[in-house]
């Protein structure tokens, strides 16, 4: 700016001293708004107490006073408070599976230990059908429901500490819980059983009993009809037996064929053996098992009971 002003004098004509110190006013201003315009202020700062571009009003330098601003000067932004602090969340605020509990199940697993989960869990009715040995999503529902109820996490995993609890609730399962002789729990059985020799079939529970005299020989699943072609619901009497049978209406084979009323049979199907529940008979009572009905058919004479009940 000095530099400036001396180019001004020495270039001014004689006589016109007036314009060269108007010059050199302009040049002072023109130096001063650029100074005071290019200057990055940070966001929210304060503006300075003065004119002058260098005066960063800083606490303690001289002709400053934080405590007693000038009228001229607006006061400085006072500092903001401290963030109070936000609680961490601990452990125990987040439900989680026990850190010490190992797990020893899950989904997709198989073998006689999901087989003996299974019928555990079925002992205090948490699983509805007979063990299977696949770890599946009805497994994994039965696990939640028993750790939900006994204030276990519930993850659908068997770990130690829900293995642990169940053991001490169930008992070692026997032969026939592992493997029961229905997919479902056979019905318990309709009165006009529990006298004589009886085939007992329950709809509900879409099991057969064989029975004699009150008692269980065996049991195997069953289906029915449509609700085109129902199953007969009643007491009946097998009238006739017929080991190889082929149908004279549908020309389908119904092996170990016991007929009980008009043309409606308890006997074998390979259809519900290949496709289980999700095909009907055309009235008859399939049986899915070969080896069962074949045993059946060898006992069962003619004159036997029949009785099918919801």
């Amino acid at each position: 700016m000095t530099g400036s002003s001396r180019t001004g004098r020495g270039h001014a004509p004689r006589g016109g001293r007036g314009a060269g110190a108007a010059s050199a006013a302009v040049a002072v201003l023109a130096l001063v708004a650029v100074t005071a315009g290019c200057k990055a202020e940070p966001a929210g700062s304060a503006p300075p107490a003065s004119s002058s571009p260098t005066d960063d009003a800083k606490p303690g330098a001289k002709g400053s006073d934080p405590a007693t601003p000038s009228a001229s000067a607006k006061p400085s932004t006072p500092p903001k408070p401290a963030p109070k602090a936000t609680p961490t969340r601990t452990p125990e605020s987040t439900p989680s599976a026990d850190p010490q509990a190992e797990v020893m199940m899950a989904s997709g697993a198989q073998g006689k230990r999901v087989r003996e989960l299974q019928a555990r869990l079925r002992q205090i009715g948490h699983f509805d059908r007979s063990p299977t040995g696949y770890y599946g999503s009805v497994t994994v529902a039965a696990v939640q429901s028993f750790q939900g109820k006994r204030g276990l996490s519930r993850t659908g995993r068997t770990d130690t500490l829900t293995w642990q609890k169940l053991l001490g609730m169930t008992h070692t399962p026997t032969a026939a819980e592992l493997t029961p002789p229905t997919t479902r729990p056979a019905a318990k059985p309709d009165k006009r059983c529990l006298t004589g020799r009886v085939i007992c079939i329950s709809k509900n529970s879409r099991s057969l009993s064989w029975m004699i005299d009150g008692k269980v020989v065996s049991s195997m699943d069953v289906r029915f009809g449509s609700q085109y072609t129902p199953t007969r619901e009643g007491t009946f009497s097998v009238y006739w037996k017929s080991r190889h049978h082929v149908s004279t209406i549908y020309h389908t084979a119904m092996p170990y064929a016991m007929f009980f009323s008009g043309g409606q049979a308890v006997h074998y199907s390979s259809d519900f053996a290949a496709r289980g529940y999700n095909g009907a008979s055309h009235g008859c009572v399939n049986v899915r098992d070969e080896g069962k009905i074949a045993s059946l058919f060898d006992q069962v004479r003619n004159g036997d009971k029949v009785v099918v009940y919801q």
